[in-house]
């Protein structure tokens, strides 16, 4: 059975860290690029960080430059987001998503607030 299962989530104040973190299994996680999406009340699903299957390269959305970091871990079928300088506008679901070729798959989504 194919799962991607995120983690991680909490409430924050603007300024703060979280790491997410998503693990996969039932496939071969270490074949697949992995992104992370987040999504807020009310707005479109938007990529936020990619990483290609070796952690070779890596891509960022311009908002999330300089304070997110994604990694991957293949021995541990695990793929990381450490967000830092937390803002009130990072506030949404985060969602991994494993994609090859013309397969994806989606974890269910971790919540993420940043408010005061």
């Amino acid at each position: 059975q194919v799962q991607l299962v995120e983690s991680g989530g909490d409430t924050v104040q603007p300024g703060g860290s979280l790491r997410l973190s998503c693990v996969a299994s039932g496939f071969t996680f270490s074949i697949y690029t992995v992104s992370w999406y987040r999504q807020a009340p009310g707005k479109e699903r938007v990529l936020v960080a990619t990483i290609a299957r070796d952690g070779g390269s890596i891509n960022y959305a311009d908002s999330v430059k300089g304070r997110f970091t994604i990694s991957r871990d293949n021995a541990k079928n695990t793929v990381y987001l450490q967000m830092n300088s937390l803002k009130p506008e990072d506030t949404a679901v985060y969602y991994c998503k494993a994609g090859r070729i013309l397969t994806a798959y989606w974890g269910q989504g971790t919540q993420v607030t940043v408010s005061t």
